[in-house]
């Protein structure tokens, strides 16, 4: 990367940062990529995704598939995280 590269990334960071971007950057990240990360079959399922702080918010239609899916909240975090490629989100919330 060049050194033109690096200074522009490196503004753009503290640009995010200082305006509270992140949190919305990462909520479209995870919006645009949730159906390849979760399936169709929950995706067809999903109203709703938004981050707040370090915590997502999935809204479900159905009460089933909220219940099944909270007994596998740690395995979606760290799929989440792996797509975002760091530790953003510490916990899920279905609501």
């Amino acid at each position: 990367m060049s050194d033109d590269a690096q200074k522009i990334k490196a503004i753009l960071g503290k640009f995010i940062s200082k305006n509270a971007l992140s949190d919305g950057i990462d909520t479209a990240r995870i919006q645009e990529n949730w159906s390849s990360i979760m399936g169709e079959n929950i995706s067809a399922y999903t109203k709703e995704v938004s981050l707040k702080q370090d915590v997502l918010i999935v809204k479900l239609s159905s009460s089933v598939l909220r219940q099944e899916l909270s007994y596998g909240k740690e395995k979606i975090v760290e799929m989440i995280n792996k797509s975002l490629g760091g530790n953003k989100i510490q916990d899920i919330r279905f609501v």
